[in-house]
């Protein structure tokens, strides 16, 4: 099994390998697992851990296939109702085909209060769902018993109501609590005393908490500390002590330290311990009660279940909540939960099988810290405001939504079945959300719904991992269409619309305004910032709820945005993404991700941007002689000289490749580093006597050249080189043997180093640009010596007035991109004495690779259902909740959404985002009377009237006066499928000296008579 998961790490766990790293990934695939329980909780459980890789689990269930498991089991399908199979039947052979390495058994023997428990033994990891407390309590207790203990995870579902306990023995030791990476910290000084303190590098935060441990790396001065580990007490954000350090020489310059991550043990007790002394998980601090009165409730109903052998019926008045915790009794939480407790919330159950299927990896691999030790979420809110409808509206119907319908009622439902979805994206999030929709009947054909899916990507191997509703048969197919096949297995009720297109500017003539008109919500599952900006644009110009959601590894979030009653995303910006200075990047890289983004630079340099500026310049200019006429005569020509540079130095045959990528080597990773020691000696000081070779700055150390290098990065460089840049750029095809490279290599005539090249230090220096530089008289010489040369020696022809341009892809282990990066990378690292990457850490560095794993992922989008469901209810800011979770940690918070800010103008007059005034006018209506239009309905008086960049109406502009004649049409056009424009309209200020306020947005119809449509 460990050979097998080394084969497929790369193509089928890499997103979440980022996540739990090589250790936790071995140790699931040696661990087996029994899940009892397919219901709703259970088959989100059974889901996750499969698409994880445990070596096996075991699927135990005794009941029969309902007509009421079609609305919360999405592997159960009519046929298996129809024919009466029993669920695990059904289940067992859906969930193995989500990973080909997970074995999936499945057992339908009884678990009860007589079964034998010694078969547990096998497992590492038991997991109870749908089971009386009495048999919970019983095999937690043998589970803990068991030396080692056996993991013990139990959850139940009830309505509104779910709930998480864990318990991982008296001693349960985790490797990585947090799973965050340690970061470098730079040191600016360490003073000589007892005790010494550390202060940070430009006062940079440092995050660290006492009680922790660091590890000193190249300190100058206190050589003493280099490699030696301190527990520190944090002083400040930007200072550390740690310890006495009176005795050793005095700190002169650099150095960092990493945080050392330590092990920690925790300590559980069992089922029966806990009931009396809940040790709860707070998810929201608006009503920190909550978890202990929903302890009290559930607990009652487990009583209820008990005494009565059944779960109270549909509209049941309340049962007795007393219980041994004494908790205060929430008579509101008691009500909603008994008359639905045999109901089932679909979302509900995805969210916290999500996170209860972290635990179950918690367990297996020790990896992140354990939830300890219950958890409970509760739906109260949704079901607040839909206790006064009459019973009947929640009782069943003998169809699929009978257990939706006992929480949220017939009318609720029906209005779910009318929902027009607009979803952009079909990654991992898209899957979860369709998945959620088919359970909850959102867009049926029968009542005119409908689900509109649209995402450009085709499926790949990689995303088999957390995107459930893609199969090995589907990789290369559209994310779109096969995610819409897949959903309507799940319910052939669904009518889902699947598109091909990207939701941007360039589409807005198929995503215009009528078709938003046609949408009621609109849901966000993508994977980049600035694509939610625009969607979050549109939804606010249309006014349309959205539901916006992500993931980063065990993080993720969830935003509501509500018209008129919450802010919008782009209403709050996280701060932008701090850019490497070019300086830094070019020749003082300090941490391997700038080592890293170099190399990624020069594959972009050497394989896109040269071969793709070469072929543009001789589109422009087909023929050599016309381009070498005109530089005679002494015409510039944009980009000439780089790209004859290009010409002179085109290869025909292997061995000129490989010389090439031999002086490669030279320039990058010697010449670099004499040229830099020559500038800037390694006794150089600044003005103020301080060493310039201190941290961050880390002087280089030229590479020689080394067949025999241990090493081997220096021979896979230049190898990788030549066939990336040289082969394929230039269409050169050959291969030789190891040795007969190595004896071209050992040939290549290295020219003598001379220093020459200025180095910048300037940190906020841009790249320059050097197609826009002017040449000198003496590179317009070279060149055009270059070019009579290239043109005499039959190099000018059209195959040698074309390059091959690559496009990096991080995804294709056989193209040699990742590979190329890697050994760059690890050559500069090397030359620096930065500690190398491996390949999967360069992997997701250079593709920006954001880590990912299924548990995250069906949390989010349970979270984002049941918020559907709230709007789709018109339910009030206060209804509301917005998440963030870390399921590392675990945290996850509940919050309100920020309400949306009234912005006074004047006279009580008040605007928000989502305000747009609306002004119509006709052919000859001109700015004047737009600007008199705007004053007669809204009683403000315009100063300034913008469109886009373009400003109309600036009284200070010269000639700005004469344009209030000018009528609108002349002055702005519409885009296309429009016959509107959005204006903005600044106002003057009420007092002298203020500065104009800009308004909300006025959008002005081209109408023929200037009346509304």
């Amino acid at each position: 099994m460990a050979s097998d998961l080394m084969e497929i790490d790369d193509s089928l766990y890499s997103r979440q390998r980022y996540v739990l790293g090589d250790r936790a990934m071995h140790q699931m695939a040696q661990s087996s697992v029994f899940l009892s329980g397919m219901g709703a909780m259970g088959v989100e459980i059974a889901k996750n851990i499969a698409l994880a890789g445990v070596k096996s689990v075991t699927l135990h269930d005794t009941k029969l296939c309902e007509t009421w498991d079609l609305g919360s089991n999405f592997f159960i399908r009519r046929d298996d109702v129809s024919s009466q199979r029993r669920r695990v039947e059904a289940v067992c052979p859906r969930v193995a085909e989500l990973n080909p390495y997970v074995q999936v058994d499945a057992s339908s023997v009884p678990l009860d209060d007589n079964t034998d428990l010694s078969f547990l033994r096998k497992y590492q990891c038991v997991i109870l769902t749908e089971a009386s407390l009495t048999l919970q309590k019983r095999v937690n207790k043998f589970c803990h018993s068991q030396q080692p203990p056996v993991r013990f995870i139990c959850c139940d579902a009830y309505g509104i109501c779910v709930r998480v306990f864990c318990d991982f023995g008296e001693e349960f030791e985790v490797s990585d609590p947090t799973g965050e990476e340690p970061k470098e910290i730079f040191i600016q000084s360490i003073t000589q005393d007892n005790p010494g303190v550390v202060t940070c590098m430009d006062n940079h935060p440092h995050g660290l908490q006492t009680g922790q441990s660091v590890v000193f790396r190249e300190v100058g001065g206190m050589l003493q500390l280099n490699g030696s580990t301190r527990q520190i007490t944090v002083r400040s954000p930007h200072s550390f002590e740690i310890g006495d350090t009176s005795q050793l020489p005095t700190y002169t310059h650099g150095g960092f330290v990493v945080l050392l991550k330590t092990s920690k043990t925790y300590t559980f007790g069992t089922l029966e311990q806990q009931l009396c002394d809940p040790q709860v998980l707070i998810p929201d601090f608006s009503k920190p009660e909550a978890p202990l009165q929903i302890h009290a409730a559930m607990l009652a109903l487990d009583r209820f279940q008990e005494q009565l052998c059944r779960l109270p019926n549909v509209g049941f008045t309340p049962f007795d909540c007393l219980s041994p915790s004494q908790a205060p009794v929430n008579s509101e939480l008691v009500r909603c939960l008994s008359r639905t407790a045999r109901g089932t919330l679909a979302p509900l159950a995805a969210a916290v099988g999500g996170i209860a299927s972290q635990e179950v990896l918690k367990a297996i691999t020790g990896k992140f810290a354990p939830l300890q030790q219950w958890f409970y979420l509760d739906t109260l809110e949704l079901v607040r405001p839909l206790q006064s409808l009459p019973s009947e509206e929640f009782f069943p119907r003998g169809d699929r939504y009978d257990g939706l319908r006992a929480c949220i009622g017939e009318s609720m439902c029906l209005d779910l079945h009318k929902l027009r979805v607009f979803m952009v994206g079909c990654g991992a999030i898209g899957c979860e959300m369709l998945k959620n929709f088919a359970l909850l009947g959102v867009g049926l054909a029968s009542s005119s719904g409908e689900v509109c899916i649209t995402d450009p990507d085709l499926i790949e191997k990689s995303n088999l991992n957390r995107q459930f509703l893609f199969r090995p048969h589907h990789i290369q197919k559209p994310k779109s269409t096969t995610a819409a096949e897949a959903t309507r297995e799940i319910n052939p009720e669904l009518q889902v619309e699947a598109h091909l297109h990207k939701v941007c500017p360039a589409t807005e003539n198929i995503y215009n305004d009528s078709f938003y008109s046609t949408m009621n919500i609109v849901v966000t599952a993508l994977d980049n910032v600035e694509a939610r900006r625009y969607v979050d644009s549109r939804c606010v110009s249309n006014q349309r709820p959205l539901l916006d959601s992500g993931t980063m590894g065990t993080k993720g979030h969830t935003e509501i945005i509500v018209p008129n009653l919450t802010e919008s995303y782009n209403s709050h910006r996280d701060p932008p993404e701090e850019e490497i200075p070019f300086c830094t990047l070019k020749s003082f890289p300090s941490v391997i991700e700038h080592t890293i983004q170099w190399a990624r630079d020069k594959f972009e340099s050497a394989f896109v941007h040269k071969p793709s500026m070469y072929n543009a310049f001789w589109q422009m200019h087909p023929s050599a002689e016309a381009v070498l006429h005109r530089m005679q005569a002494g015409e510039s020509l944009e980009g000439s000289f780089q790209v004859i540079k290009l010409l002179s130095r085109r290869p025909s045959h292997w061995e000129q490749c490989i010389a090439a990528a031999r002086l490669k080597f030279e320039k990058y990773f010697k010449r670099k580093g004499q040229q830099l020691l020559h500038s800037f000696p390694l006794e150089t000081r600044l003005k103020d006597g301080s060493l310039f070779w201190q941290s961050p700055k880390r002087p280089p150390t030229p590479i020689e050249f080394d067949l025999k290098d241990p090493l081997p990065h220096t021979h896979t460089h230049a190898r990788t080189h030549t066939h990336n840049d040289l082969l394929h750029g230039y269409s050169v095809h050959q291969d030789l043997s190891e040795e007969a490279v190595s004896k071209i290599l050992s040939g290549v005539k290295i020219p003598e180093y001379r220093p020459s090249e200025k180095v910048e230090t300037d940190e906020s220096a841009k790249k320059p640009d050097q197609l826009k530089m002017p040449l000198s008289s003496e590179e317009e010489r070279e060149a055009i010596t270059q070019l009579e040369q290239a043109i005499t020696s039959n190099k000018t022809t059209p195959d040698g007035l074309h390059m091959s341009s690559l496009q990096f892809e991080k995804d294709d282990d056989n193209n040699g991109h990742i590979d190329f990066v890697t050994s760059a990378s690890s050559l500069r690292a090397r030359m620096y004495s930065i500690e190398p990457a491996d390949r999967l850490k360069t992997k997701r560095i250079a593709g920006k690779i954001i880590p990912a794993i299924a548990t995250a992922t069906a949390a989010v989008a349970g979270m984002v259902a049941l918020e559907l469901i709230k709007v789709v209810g018109g339910y009030g800011l206060e209804s509301f909740k917005n998440c963030f979770f870390n399921l590392a940690i675990p945290v996850v918070v509940l919050t309100e959404p920020a309400t949306v800010k009234h912005t006074l103008i004047r006279n009580n007059i008040f605007f928000s985002i989502w305000d747009c005034w609306t002004i119509f006018g006709h052919e000859d209506f001109t700015l004047s009377d737009f600007m008199s239009a705007v004053r007669e309905k809204y009683g403000i008086e315009p100063s300034m009237v913008v469109h886009g960049v373009k400003m109309l109406y600036v009284p200070v502009m010269p000639g700005h006066s004469k344009r209030l004649k000018l009528t609108m049409q002349k002055l702005i056009k519409p885009l296309a499928g429009r016959r509107y424009v959005d204006l903005t309209v600044s106002f003057a200020p009420e007092s002298d000296g203020d500065e104009d306020l800009p308004g909300p947005p006025v959008r002005y119809h081209f109408s023929p008579d200037g009346k509304a449509p």
